[in-house]
């Protein structure tokens, strides 16, 4: 086979890295072409001579281009995938900063929440720009698979405005079935069987089977309390279980910042987190761990160069999802997964419109979603909260509405449940303000928020937040890492 596959933020080396592998673990994808694109013409040369490096200590025929041009990267291209973060680093310590001076403690930020929101309003604009490329030089038909978050709201734009034929692909669900099988006791993960649906990482275990029985929620809350580990790291999504009666795929950190009820006051907050990594709730612990991961690469590269030297092992393929897509559309060998998408009576008490997280089958047909699904109520209702703020997000950033977008973040559940009506109005000012290079669409109201900013009467904090860890500097995750390697 012979085709082309364009990946935009191919920057993000570490992860262009693992779908490039995973993509050339099936045998009849050796001979095709990954053309790489981003702004930073440095990150592009330092992923190229990795990929280059990969390619050439397997004697593969396969192609290898980058460029800073998105079109000519997208042209004649049967399927683009998105990881990009517009913004990057420097736009993103705002999501996490403002907030904070109003109270919102956020751990990742990229979903929903304040962070997430205008996380989204960077993108999606964006986004639309790779989707008009798309139906104007890619293969007519190109398949679009977006990785970037906030994935929903992504995804939403991608679908409703962009006109491409789209996909949001996560890796939560995978995550989540991990710990479970792990859990129960499961020999192999093979031997789980389960029905996730919901939203992105709002998505939720609705039928758990272990090796054909039915496993139900006393027995899986009983088998995390015994869980030495994840008895502590994940407080909070046990706690959920208990009331739920369902586990939630998301992490114990993303979780508590989509709800209302964990993360709105200081106390409360180191009640329900872990701070053995950052996933467990840290404040800004995404934000942390992406920063030392970007200086640890730049230090390492060396190092990460030579490791590409060895040959592939296709029994390390991951299970992201994008090569096995792939890989049934074009070999018609079926995959299962879970996928996000324009609901359309998917989940039949979820709205229409709304991108919805949920099984489905590939094959050469396409993807096809398995339908008539009912969330448990309690599921339902915490997904319209972040539905109804996701939809009002999307609009806001297509039609550059800032009034729209305050009322967006009014209504996101942490943000409620934390600021009162003139905070969230001011936070939204001083956030479109320091980001205004990234939202064009915001231009014209920039000068007014920057007025009412001038004359706000309305007081901030100087506040780092909950549970705030300072960045490691290289040394000390070196030294970290060989602690690790001497104790295992």
């Amino acid at each position: 086979m012979s085709f082309k596959i364009a990946i935009i933020g191919a920057g993000s080396v570490g992860f262009t890295k693992k779908l490039f592998t995973d993509i050339l673990c099936v045998p009849e994808f050796s001979d095709i072409e990954f053309a790489l694109t981003d702004l930073s013409e440095h990150n592009l040369q330092m992923i190229k001579a990795i990929l280059d490096r990969i390619v050439e200590a397997n004697k593969l025929p396969t192609r290898v281009t980058a460029t800073t041009d998105r079109r000519k990267a997208l042209e004649g291209a049967r399927y683009v995938i998105s990881c990009v973060r517009v913004g990057g680093l420097e736009a993103y310590a705002d999501d996490i900063r403002i907030p904070l001076k109003y109270g919102i403690d956020q751990c990742v930020g990229d979903t929903i929440c304040a962070g997430g929101i205008l996380y989204g309003q960077r993108n999606i604009p964006v986004i639309l720009d790779f989707c008009k490329d798309i139906l104007e030089v890619a293969e007519p038909g190109a398949k679009f698979l977006n990785y970037a978050n906030p994935m929903a709201m992504n995804t939403w734009a991608a679908i409703e405005y962009g006109k491409v034929d789209t996909v949001g692909l996560c890796h939560g669900v995978q995550h989540g079935a991990e710990q479970i099988a792990e859990v129960l006791g499961a020999k192999s993960h093979s031997e789980l069987d389960y029905v996730c649906s919901g939203i992105n990482h709002q998505t939720w275990f609705i039928d758990l089977r272990l090796n054909g029985r039915k496993i139900g929620k006393d027995e899986l809350v009983a088998a995390f309390e015994a869980h030495p580990v994840y008895s502590q790291q994940e407080k909070l999504r046990i706690d959920v279980l208990k009331r739920f009666g369902v586990y939630s795929t998301e992490s114990n950190g993303h979780l508590s910042e989509y709800l209302p009820w964990y993360r709105k006051r200081p106390d409360e907050i180191t009640r329900w987190i872990d701070m053995s990594d950052w996933i467990h709730g840290e404040t800004g612990g995404y934000l942390r761990y992406s920063t030392e991961t970007r200086n640890w690469f730049e230090t390492e590269y060396p190092q990460f160069l030579e490791a590409a030297s060895k040959p592939l092992d296709v029994s390390k393929r991951s299970n992201e999802h994008a090569s096995h897509i792939l890989e049934a559309l074009e070999t018609n060998r079926v995959y299962r997964g879970h996928f996000n998408v324009k609901n359309t009576g998917i989940i039949t008490n979820l709205p229409q419109d709304a991108i919805i997280e949920s099984p489905g089958f590939v094959d050469r047909f396409g993807i096809n979603m398995a339908s008539d699904i009912t969330l448990p109520e309690a599921c339902a209702a915490t997904c319209m909260a972040s539905i109804n703020v996701q939809r009002m997000s999307v609009h806001a950033a297509v039609t550059g509405d800032i009034d729209l977008l305050k009322l967006a973040v009014l209504h996101d559940p942490l943000v409620g449940a934390v600021s009162t009506p003139e905070e969230v109005w001011q936070m939204v000012d001083e956030m479109v303000v320091a980001q205004a290079r990234w939202l064009p669409q915001y231009a014209d109201a920039v000068p007014a928020a920057k007025e009412r900013l001038s004359k706000s009467m309305v007081k901030t904090r100087d506040w780092a937040g909950a549970a705030r860890r300072k960045v490691r500097s290289i040394e000390e995750l070196r030294a970290e890492k060989t602690a690790l390697k001497q104790a295992g």
